[in-house]
């Protein structure tokens, strides 16, 4: 589906990114996973194929994200997909009590890595007529309670998602997002750890899905293949929800 593409993949080290990384080698592209998390490197062993590249680095520094694009298109000579998946959820507490330093880097990290990847990477998706995705999150539609800033963010990678696929139309760039609700991650077991009642957490977020207890990372995998792909080639503005029903409504969890 998208054998011989290269895919730029932020924060692809570990959780649903690690998971994209091998469904996208398994379906034949070029990974270039882009990580703060330098020992992201020694897994590129475990894609399937080769040929695959990983780069240590600061994604809220606009000469890092420069450097980062330079270095896939010298290596592989063209861009067809970012996949803007790097995030932060620390910290998980009503907006009044968060720090600006903790506010300034949810900015950074779950929005600012996108302006950056964009700036530098949509000359190549011209010439591609490539595709962007973006990680966003249930709670970016709905809400959620003890996590302000957090939300705030993937409310605004909803909004920027929809307005980028109607600027990029023209180039025949699509711009979709997927939105996960309960998937276990390492991120999403520091978020349980901050609860006030953690240990009842994991027990509420198996409950949270209608179809079922929390899934591992390969089932947005699987919907991140099919948004890169040609069989997605007339889809662009999506928020596509990957929750198993959690955003249907209000349910009977006892």
């Amino acid at each position: 589906m998208i054998e011989g593409k290269v895919v730029l993949l932020t924060g692809g080290a570990d959780g649903i990114g690690w998971e994209c990384a091998k469904a996208y080698s398994g379906a034949g592209a070029f990974v270039c996973i882009a990580d703060k998390n330098s020992s992201g490197k020694e897994k590129l062993r475990e894609l399937k194929g080769s040929n695959h590249l990983f780069i240590a680095t600061d994604l809220v520094k606009e000469k890092n994200v420069k450097n980062l694009v330079d270095q896939v298109i010298k290596k592989y000579g063209k861009l067809d997909a970012i996949h803007n998946n790097a995030g932060v959820a620390h910290p998980s507490k009503p907006i009044h009590t968060t720090t600006e330093e903790e506010w300034n880097l949810l900015i950074n990290v779950n929005m600012r890595s996108i302006f950056f990847t964009t700036k530098y990477g949509i000359e190549h998706l011209q010439k591609t007529k490539g595709c962007i995705l973006n990680t966003s999150s249930m709670v970016g539609a709905i809400g959620q309670e003890n996590h302000a800033a957090y939300v705030a963010t993937k409310g605004a990678v909803n909004a920027l998602t929809k307005a980028m696929a109607l600027d990029y139309a023209p180039w025949s760039i699509r711009v979709n997002a997927v939105a996960p609700a309960a998937i276990k991650t390492p991120m999403l077991e520091a978020w349980m750890k901050e609860q006030p009642d953690s240990d009842k957490m994991n027990e509420y977020l198996d409950k949270l899905q209608p179809l079922g207890k929390m899934p591992e990372g390969d089932v947005i995998a699987d919907v991140a293949v099919f948004l890169l792909s040609e069989a997605a080639r007339f889809i662009t503005g999506c928020i596509l929800p990957v929750g198993g029903g959690a955003e249907l409504g209000y349910r009977t969890l006892l």
